[in-house]
């Protein structure tokens, strides 16, 4: 007998282990069976552990007689499936809407399929079923792939061997590579003593993160009088002789290689007098601009971009009259590149999402996914508008959601960019030029830094600080010094191949794939003996060129110590992708630079405590205001739903119907307008609210075709990727807000974590800091203890890469795992957390109205958002809709 799809045929019988397995069949016809995306599932289903399978083979099929004792899907319904008048076909992958997620669930009972695929049509803001295809692959999806094995091993325990459990293990057998946290709980919390712990439910994660491994942040300076540079400002400045002119373009930055191509020098002169050393200065800086706008072939104003800002002017006669007109003489040049997410960075950032997702949410090792696929997981991604940053977060994103596809369509459709409350130093540029200055003066007046106690080394200015730090310093230039030579010599045959660059050659078309950063290690760069990425020799040496000019000024004698951190980055950058060059001397300057910028970098975001605070609140303000929003907004959220069930709960049994059809929209209401006055009395105006109410409203998921046992569990996700600046803020507003005139007592952070976190020192890489909120419903409404806060902290890819092992595997630095701030026994509760952050944070009321991001429209637009023009993305669109 001849069978058209998939019947899987189950018996148990006892094999030679210990538990007994499930046999498959396998009865479809052997090239299905046998095709790629059928082996992928089979595979994931031998490797729980629980079933045999067995393929029947086509002259089983064909030959033997038939027995189904359990079909996945109908075969009786295959018929109408396949008779094209009935089912009228057209293709078209879209991301389901809530309504459109109801119309699968109608179509799998309706034609009794449990896989099933079909096909949508949409028009005039209406969906319509137009095609269902009954088991149909997905091809080369592993999430597909994922999901399929697990659905189906759900659905074989439970008809064959219901005594089983069908929860999924904390890692899917196949992923064990992955790194998870086997000790995950249900409630999540290391509190286990007394009522609290026992009765919590996870309702919020807040983490603020890191972006990844970039290639080192480069910027030239330079005086520029050429008439052609001079016209070219002008041209992008609408013709204003004061203007500043900024062009970031791949029109403007072409316009500008043209122009420097004409202007720098063709050969040097060989030996210069010291006359001619400024001339020399500033070929060297046009040959410098030159090489970084033909870096890589491509234009991208997310890492390179130049500012034209004029500074002399003169009064010209008109050449059509005797009048004058005011035109630049002279303008600033100022170029700013690098910076970008490296293959290492987006290794980093999409490993740690997978982390992130299986140690940071309760339940099994999928529960996370089950939570966003129902509407139960609200997730939001804010980013500030580097690059870099926003790359993280897209990478990020497709690791803690198991998507696939490029990050393009990722980040437009998942990362909101919030400059205003990730971005900026200026509020606080006087004081951290304050703690700079100060930090000089403690280095070069050679005293030792001596704690107030020892007990707390860190109340001391400029705590950290190595005490031989002055003797460092000259060891610092001379193995700069060594460094540079040697780079020098690689990049001479680089340098006079760019010398006989045609004046006419243009940069090929650009690439946008490149353009923000590898996705691979580039192996053949590196077997040729180049460097990393695409940087070249003549960029590489003028990175160390510029750090041995900065670090030192012979002149005047004086070292520059706010150039440290620059020098550890690039001598850490180098040891980590081009160690390989076996630069002699590079192991040993970033020891010394790792030394001193330890003390260095801490020290420049305040010289004590006490300052560290000050600046951090000035530069987190806007951030820590918005994490108490989503904090209270959670509350206040947990609180409507408790309410409302207890509501229901006390209705009589006659009534209960009713109430929960009619009078459930009033209590909701009524308990919403409760909330709106106790925030309004308190000041706590939602950043979001308008639109934070409006997608709950129309997205919650409806318990009545909940396919789930806790349609009420929700959890709220708020992920915010900054730069180094606010982790620094942050972790010193956390550790130090007690030390405050205004607030008394004990602090956030446990006296051993301050000793973790004051001796890390350097918050590296995908540094996070995480808030989890926890409900315990086992208390009363209006007791303290109802929200619990856990503070969790890692330093990131902190790891020292001489000690890294294997070194240079694919260059990606693990990072830590994180850490609790709290002592294990300790309760922080969110009335604590509230009163001590308050002081610091911007004031909710303060907050500007909510706005929806240029290019972003949530996660389900109302209509014809982005998300829907990116249905037409290939190849991201073909697998998305299986994944959000």
């Amino acid at each position: 007998m001849k069978v058209e799809n998939a019947d899987l045929l189950l018996t148990q019988t006892e094999s030679s282990s210990q538990f007994p397995k499930i046999v498959i069949g396998v009865c479809v016809m052997e090239k299905k069976a046998c095709s790629p995306p059928m082996t992928q599932i089979l595979d994931r289903l031998r490797a729980f552990g629980e079933f045999e399978i067995f393929i029947f083979g086509d002259e089983i099929i064909l030959e033997e007689p038939v027995e189904r004792p359990f079909l996945v899907n109908d075969l009786k319904m295959q018929y109408l499936l396949r008779d094209r008048r009935k089912v009228y076909a057209v293709r078209y992958p879209v991301l389901l809407t809530p309504t459109e997620k109801e119309m699968a669930r109608e179509v799998c009972v309706a034609f009794g399929q449990a896989v099933c695929g079909f096909d949508l049509l949409r028009s005039q803001g209406r969906s319509y079923v137009c095609d269902v295809n009954g088991w149909s692959f997905v091809k080369n999806s592993y999430k597909y792939y994922d999901d399929a094995a697990c659905v189906l091993r759900k659905l074989l325990l439970e008809a064959k061997a219901p005594h089983l459990s069908s929860t999924l293990p904390p890692c899917l057998p196949w992923k064990c590579t992955e790194p998870v946290n086997v000790e995950i709980r249900r409630q999540g919390s290391s509190v286990t003593s007394g009522t609290f712990g026992q009765s919590e439910e996870l309702r919020c994660v807040i983490a603020v993160l890191r972006h990844g491994d970039r290639t080192p942040k480069q910027k030239v300076k330079m005086k520029v009088t050429q008439e052609r540079l001079l016209n070219l400002m002008l041209k992008y400045n609408g013709g204003r002789p004061r203007a500043e002119a900024k062009l970031k373009s791949a029109v403007q930055l072409q316009d500008l290689l043209d122009a420097t191509r004409l202007l720098v020098p063709r050969a040097r002169s060989g030996k210069e007098s010291d006359s001619e050393a400024e001339d020399l200065e500033h070929a060297e800086k046009l040959r410098h601009v030159k090489a970084v706008l033909e870096e890589g072939g491509h234009f991208s104003g997310i890492y390179r971009k130049v500012q034209l800002k004029p500074t002399k002017w003169a009064r010209i006669p008109k050449e059509e009259d005797e009048t004058e007109e005011e035109r630049p003489i002279e303008a600033l040049m100022v170029l700013k590149y690098g910076g970008v997410l490296t293959h290492a960075g987006r290794k980093q950032a999409e490993e740690l999402g997978r982390v992130f997702r299986n140690s940071m949410y309760p339940g099994e090792g999928t529960g996370l996914l089950r939570l966003h696929s129902t509407y139960r997981h609200d997730l939001k991604i804010y980013s500030s508008d580097e690059g870099r940053v926003q790359m993280s977060a897209a990478a990020f994103a497709k690791g803690l959601l198991d998507l696939e596809g490029p990050l393009t369509p990722i980040l437009v459709s998942l990362v909101s960019k919030d400059s205003s409350m990730l971005d900026g130093l200026d509020t606080a540029s006087i004081e951290m030029e304050e703690a700079k200055a100060r930090l000089y003066d403690i280095i070069v007046s050679e005293k030792q830094v001596i704690p107030l106690n020892s007990e707390t080394p860190w109340m001391a200015d400029g705590a950290g600080l190595p005490l031989d730090a002055l003797h460092l310093l000259p060891r610092l230039v001379e193995l700069i010094k060594k460094v540079t030579a040697q780079v020098k010599v690689l990049c001479k045959a680089e340098e006079d191949r760019l010398a006989d660059t045609t004046l006419d050659e243009a940069l090929p078309p650009y690439d946008q794939a490149t353009a923000l950063g590898k996705t691979n290690m580039d192996v053949d760069r590196i077997a040729a003996g180049l460097p990393c990425g695409s940087e070249g020799f003549l960029l590489m040496f003028a990175r160390w060129k510029k750090l041995e000019r900065d670090i030192y000024n012979e002149r005047k004698g004086r070292f520059d110590i706010t150039k440290i951190p620059d020098v550890y980055d690039s001598s850490k950058y180098d040891l980590v992708h081009n160690t390989h060059l076996k630069l002699d001397g590079l192991g040993e300057l970033y020891t010394v630079a790792k030394a001193l910028a330890d003390g260095v970098i801490p020290n420049e975001y305040g010289i004590n405590p006490v300052h560290k605070l000050k600046i951090g609140s000035k530069i987190a303000r806007k951030l820590l205001g918005k994490i108490l929003i989503d904090l209270r907004n959670t509350r206040e959220e947990a609180i409507n739903i408790a309410e409302l069930k207890n509501a229901q709960d006390s209705a009589p049994a006659h009534k209960l119907t009713k109430l929960t059809d009619d009078d459930t929209k009033s209590a909701k209401s009524r308990i919403k307008l409760d909330g709106s006055r106790r925030s309004s009395s308190n000041s706590e105006k939602s950043l979001d609210a308008e639109e934070d109410d409006d997608k709950e409203t129309r997205y919650r998921l409806d318990p009545k075709y909940a396919n789930v046992r806790t349609p009420e569990r929700h959890v709220r996700t708020r992920l915010y990727f900054t730069s180094e600046s606010h982790i620094h803020s942050l972790i010193n507003v956390l550790r130090y807000c007690n030390l405050d005139e205004s607030l008394q007592g004990e602090g956030l952070v446990s006296n051993g974590a301050l000793h973790k976190v004051f001796e890390t020192k350097e918050l590296d890489y995908l540094t996070h800091i995480v808030l989890r909120m926890y409900e315990n419903t086992g208390v009363a409404l209006d007791d303290s203890r109802r929200f619990r806060i856990e503070l969790l902290f890692s330093c990131g890819a902190a790891v020292n890469p001489l000690d890294a092992s294997p070194r240079q595997q694919d260059h990606t630095l693990p990072v830590f795992p994180p850490v609790s701030l709290q002592e294990d026994s300790s309760y922080l509760t969110f009335h604590k957390l509230e009163s001590m952050i308050q002081p610091f944070a911007m004031p909710a009321e303060d907050f500007p109205p909510a706005t929806t991001p240029q290019g972003f429209a949530g996660l389900f637009p109302k209509s014809g958002g982005v998300l829907e023009r990116l249905a037409n993305l290939w190849p991201f669109n073909k697998h998305l809709n299986q994944k959000v």
